[in-house]
């Protein structure tokens, strides 16, 4: 018998796979004048338990349940009354990009059986319901997201974050791929970053307008680790007065105040919502946009290239997603812009010396400097050349070989060299941890098991080769 803690010991099935690949779509709904018999007569035609009640502009209003109108039945509502009466107004969703864990954590949490599910601006596009989730084994780990969603202090987040390094061993265990494993520590992050935006709101008081948190970088990628610092942005509706600044300048300062005693460390690049450059409003990003790709200068972009990894981590989704669209068009229609950020891609090289000889220093190799930098800068600019908004590694490569900038054994081979790196980066940093010493990417080759040491090789080959597919396109 394996005497593994209860966090170590689970099914990996909700770690791997988000809300949007198992809810029921499209989403049921029903106007509110609908009479109980006619939701009724909808839900057993439909072989559904739940129904949404939608407001003008599409959002949600409310839910109604087969176990709400059995009540009514029960206690003798006149079947042709509207089913606005039944309904429970206060409905907590899931975003559709969540993984499946915080759906059943969210959904133990609050005792419910349905969970209705939107995007990132809002729009409700589906369900989730106990029977969909019946079949998945967990353990109390699974309640991991929404300990964080719940979380009303920093010593509370910090607790929760505190349950990663287990989980991520578990995961390993179960079979899950280093890639797959930096997403739950991602989703964590972004999740982490937007309850820290949300404390810092409930001290300052209600924001002065509508505003998105961005995480960027590895976090926003999908691909970090646990050596991950800050990198966020904040975003701010254009209605905003103009005291706005002052807030969001307070919030920020109060968002990497919050994650640092979480555990997340602050930036040593100043890559955070409390420095000016990093927040503003929508024009104010745009217009910051501009002069990236009108007039790129290197000194003055040297963190910009993570800004485009962004990924949206609470907030108003409308906001991240108006943002997203900008700058991958403009960055698209700027051939300057593109050849500098290729220019400052090639510049990380690899790890590889002449006649295959990896390069160490004090026989040492570091993984992020000498081959997964230049991986994922490498596939950012290709994907910005060709206008593709996605920001994994490992779709951009999917995307660029649909779009034949990359041949489809050549996108194989660089899935499989981020595959390698990044299993050889979290085993080392996972032993860091077992050990009390801070999580780093500095491996011993020489230390390495005979395949692993081959592996790596191969690996920091095919990282060349993006190199060179980088330089060709520019």
């Amino acid at each position: 018998m394996s005497d593994a803690a209860p966090q170590e010991r689970l099914d990996s099935f909700p770690y791997r796979h988000r809300v949007g690949d198992i809810m029921s779509a499209p989403l049921a709904t029903a106007a509110p004048d609908t009479t109980i018999r006619a939701a009724a007569q909808a839900m057993r035609a439909r072989k559904i338990s739940a129904l949404v009640l939608a407001d003008a502009g599409g959002r949600i209003d409310g839910i109604v349940t087969e176990h709400d109108v059995l009540n009514a039945v029960a206690t003798g509502a006149a079947l042709d009354g509207p089913i606005d009466s039944l309904a429970t107004r206060r409905v907590v969703t899931v975003q559709d990009d969540a993984l499946v864990y915080v759906a059943i954590g969210r959904m133990q949490r609050l005792g419910v059986r349905h969970l209705p599910v939107v995007d990132a601006a809002g729009r409700p596009v589906g369900m989730v319901t106990n029977r969909a989730l019946i079949k998945l084994r967990a353990g109390a780990a699974l309640a991991l997201g929404d300990q964080i969603e719940i979380a009303t202090d920093v010593q509370a987040l910090k607790t929760a974050r505190a349950l990663l390094p287990g989980l991520a061993r578990g995961l390993l265990d179960e079979g899950v791929d280093a890639p797959g494993v930096a997403v739950m520590l991602s989703n964590v992050l972004r999740d982490t970053t937007a309850r820290a935006a949300r404390l810092a709101e409930a001290a300052l008081g209600e924001a002065p307008a509508p505003w998105a948190v961005l995480v960027l970088g590895s976090g926003g990628r999908g691909e970090s680790l646990f050596s991950a610092d800050q990198d966020n942005a904040l975003v701010w509706a254009d209605s905003a007065p103009a005291e706005a600044d002052a807030y969001f300048a307070r919030m920020g300062a109060m968002l990497a105040e919050t994650l640092d005693a979480a555990g997340v460390p602050l930036c040593k690049g100043g890559v955070m919502a409390r420095e000016a450059k990093w927040r503003g409003s929508l024009s104010e990003w745009k217009r910051r946009i501009d002069g990236w790709v009108s007039r790129p200068q290197g000194d003055s972009l040297l963190s910009v290239d993570i800004f485009y990894d962004f990924r949206h981590a609470g907030g108003d989704g409308s906001l991240s997603q108006a943002l997203r669209t900008y700058a991958v068009a403009q960055a698209a229609k700027s051939p300057p812009f593109l050849r500098l950020l290729a220019d400052q891609a090639g510049q990380h090289g690899t790890a590889l010396g002449p006649f295959g000889r990896l390069r160490t220093e004090r026989g040492k190799l570091e993984l992020k400097r000498g081959g997964l930098l230049t991986l994922t800068s490498g596939a950012r600019v290709m994907a910005l050349k060709h206008g593709i908004a996605e920001v994994a590694t490992l779709r951009r490569i999917a995307l660029l070989a649909e779009h034949k900038s990359l041949n489809e054994d050549d996108a194989q081979g660089l899935a499989e060299a981020l595959r390698v790196l990044m299993r050889l980066a979290l085993d080392q940093q996972l032993a860091d941890i077992a050990a009390g010493r801070e999580p780093a990417s500095r491996i011993e080759p020489a230390h390495l098991k005979r395949r692993d040491h081959r592996e790596l090789k191969a690996a920091l080959e095919r990282v060349s080769l993006m190199a060179e597919t980088v330089r060709a396109a520019f």
